[in-house]
């Protein structure tokens, strides 16, 4: 975890609270300058000693707040409650998020969380302090979404959505095994315009290569579809595997144009460990 504490901070050098002197003037606590008062300032601004002393009315303007925001974007869809290993993917998302946010406020910052893949999007709205955590495990504690609820859209609407909420240049963390999603590219790239973006992908070895266990009846947790498949022949798990690569490879270079970084996670082993190698990795 001192690691990953280490590589959020290079990832989002210079946002970080009392690093550097914010540009402009706004809401804050440290002041920046005194004016005279206009018409439309808001009057819990005005400045006693400085009305006092002048006779005239003045306002006091503060540096605008340092504290950095942190959104976690988690993916609670139906596949997400998957895994073979040691652990379920929503498990390691779970994971993930509490890190992230753990991380977020011991730089005194707020963290935030949007929650897609089931009926509806969820807010847990930027808070820091001891609040802050308790909604987020509240939000994750409400587990996946039931089968048959895909929506390939989720992914999509949950990034327009946080584009819209979050107007200050951050850090955010998605969470997701990005499968069955479509049109999240665009979003993506317009998050990354404005803030530091790491998406983690999280996968199952049973996603990218299957077993030779003979007749073996699949259901997708998305839609409730079953298939009945022999998969006792090569060809066919080699045709498997050869679709899952491009799907990897695709979604690695969506990620990459976008300008996002990219850390992949598996159910079975030391997430942790993975998760803090893939913030400290250099970019390619």
């Amino acid at each position: 975890m001192r690691t990953i504490d280490v590589a959020i901070a290079r990832r989002i050098e210079g946002r970080l609270p009392g690093e550097h002197r914010a540009a402009g003037v706004g809401t804050g606590t440290e002041i920046a300058q005194l004016r005279p008062y206009v018409i439309g300032d808001d009057v819990r601004q005005l400045d006693p000693a400085a009305t006092a002393r002048t006779g005239e009315a003045y306002v006091r303007q503060q540096v605008p707040e340092r504290a950095l925001t942190t959104w976690v974007v988690v993916d609670v869809s139906a596949s997400m409650a998957f895994g073979t290993q040691d652990r379920l993917k929503s498990d390691v998302a779970e994971g993930v998020a509490r890190v992230v946010g753990r991380m977020a406020l011991r730089r005194a910052g707020r963290i935030g969380m949007l929650v897609f893949g089931g009926s509806e999007t969820e807010l847990v709205a930027p808070r820091g302090g001891r609040r802050a955590m308790i909604g987020v495990r509240a939000a994750l504690e409400r587990g996946v979404a039931p089968d048959g609820q895909s929506d390939p859209h989720a992914l999509e609407r949950a990034l327009r959505r946080l584009t819209r909420l979050a107007r200050r240049a951050g850090l955010v963390v998605i969470v997701s095994d990005f499968r069955d999603y479509e049109g999240w590219e665009r979003p993506l790239k317009t998050l990354c315009s404005r803030h530091e973006v790491v998406c983690v992908e999280v996968g199952d070895p049973r996603e990218s290569e299957l077993p030779d266990a003979g007749t073996t009846v699949f259901v997708d947790p998305e839609t409730g579809r079953q298939l009945t498949v022999d998969l006792s022949s090569p060809r066919l798990r080699e045709r498997f595997a050869t679709a899952e690569r491009a799907r990897a490879l695709e979604v690695a270079a969506s990620v990459r144009r976008a300008g996002a970084r990219h850390v992949t996670l598996s159910s079975g082993g030391d997430w942790l460990r993975g998760l803090g190698r893939g913030l400290a990795r250099r970019r390619g």
